[in-house]
Parts: structure tokens; C-alpha cells; sequence
């Protein structure tokens, strides 16, 4: 039985390495973003590449539901990077047949990181309102959410990568915490806006948090978006 996993991230949020982690398993295929057309042809919001976007892939997301996410693969373990925000207007029932996790980043960094390509940021752009909804979904059902707070992540990734297998009934891989640098023939067209960074990576990095401040007319956005990051970080794995 193919292992469908869906790693819900809000953006500017180390997802794409978290897949780069991934796509090192011998046993798994990444995916990156599949339902991005899907969000820019539904919510019309404008996007660097946009146009480039929508060509690139099926804009109609409950096609990219049954044929990809859902579809046949060649490999046991199937990893979807998805940005929570672009799960919108979709069909929510396929989610029992995969696993789900919530990847999840102080909103504050977000919104100060994703406002220099999109400036007019909003609560929904933070990808946290879909976040909650998945949360409050597996809490419902009786399940156990799988939350990874990326500070945790970036300070002790073999950690909290070896409990984020275990979890998912994975054995951890050394492979994942580390990964050739540049693109990938995974990324999606818009690497070239939001990947730099990424490439010039060869896993994890820490480093230095950044201090740069949002813009003040965002800091509302900011004030919304904290209790529902500070609800789900009491969710998150600790290593």
C-alpha cells in the first residue's frame, strides 16, 4: 500500500527543504506544490509566475486530487509538499487516505519573508486559518496531529526528522539530513522567485534568525495570526 504523505506548511517556511530531505529516501517521490495552479485559477491572487504557474500545471485541483495525489506510483512512499493556504474549494475527504502533517513557523518571519514578493500579505496568505481547520479536523476524528514547529526543526532536525518518521511508520533515513546544493528537478517553475535561497543549501541550516521587521501596515495581519500559530505550536513534536 502506497504511503501518501501531505506536508501542510504555511509559505517562507523551510518546506522546500523538508521535501529536499525527502526526496533523498530511496523508498519515496516528492512533489512540489501540486495544487498551486489550482489555488492562483480559484482565489485569482497574483504570484510571481503566475501565468507561468497556471501553464505549468492542472489548474483543476480535484483532477490533481484523483491523478496525482491519489494516483499510481512507482515508489511506497509518495511526499506532497503543500502550502496550506492553496487547499481551497477542494474536496477535503481524500485527506483520510494520507497522512498529514502541519508544518508551521512563527508568523512574524512569515509575514516579513512572504511580503517581499507579496506585499498586500493577508491572514489566509499565513496558511494558519487552513492549518487550524486541518488540526481541529484530525482532532475530531480522534487522531493524533503531527505538528513540526521549523525552529525545531532547523536546531535539531535529526531529532525531530527521526520523530516525524517514527510517527509516520517511516524508519529514518541519514540521508535526509543532507542533500545536494541547486535546483532540483522537482521544484516547481517558480523556483526561480522563491528557491535561492534553498539552492545554496546542503541541508538544515540554523543560522542566524533573521531581524529584519514587517512592514508596519502588515503588523494587524501579524496580531491575527499569532494565537492561532501559538495553538498549534502546543501540538508540535519535541525533540
Amino acid at each position: 500500500m502506497t504511503l501518501r504523505i501531505n506536508c501542510w506548511s504555511g509559505p517562507r517556511n523551510v518546506s522546500t527543504s523538508f521535501m529536499y530531505a525527502f526526496r533523498q529516501r530511496s523508498d519515496t517521490i516528492v512533489f512540489d506544490e501540486p495544487i498551486y495552479a489550482h489555488y492562483l485559477r480559484v482565489t485569482g491572487r497574483k504570484h510571481p509566475a503566475r501565468e507561468e504557474v497556471l501553464t505549468s500545471q492542472n489548474p483543476d485541483g480535484s483532477a490533481v486530487v484523483r491523478d496525482l495525489i491519489l494516483g499510481d506510483h512507482q515508489t511506497p512512499v509518495v511526499f506532497f509538499k503543500q502550502m496550506a493556504q492553496h487547499f481551497v474549494e477542494l474536496d477535503r475527504r481524500f485527506l483520510g487516505q494520507c497522512r498529514n502533517l502541519l508544518l508551521i513557523r512563527d508568523p512574524e518571519r512569515v509575514v516579513a519573508s512572504f511580503a517581499k514578493n507579496v506585499p498586500d500579505v493577508t491572514l489566509a496568505d499565513t496558511g494558519l486559518p487552513i492549518q487550524i481547520e486541518l488540526l481541529d479536523a484530525s482532532l475530531a476524528a480522534g487522531d493524533r496531529p503531527l505538528v513540526i514547529d521549523s525552529a525545531d526543526l532547523l536546531a535539531k532536525p535529526e531529532m525531530v526528522l527521526r520523530l516525524a518518521c517514527e510517527r509516520l511508520g517511516l524508519n529514518f533515513d541519514p540521508a535526509m539530513l543532507s542533500w545536494p546544493p541547486g535546483p532540483k528537478p522537482e521544484d516547481g517553475i517558480w523556483a526561480k522567485h522563491w528557491y535561492a535561497s534553498t539552492h545554496r543549501t546542503t541541508g538544515f541550516e540554523a543560522g542566524v534568525p533573521s531581524t529584519q521587521a514587517p512592514p508596519d501596515e502588515l503588523r494587524p495581519v501579524i496580531e491575527e495570526a499569532r494565537p492561532l500559530y501559538e495553538r498549534l505550536l502546543t501540538f508540535a513534536v519535541r525533540a
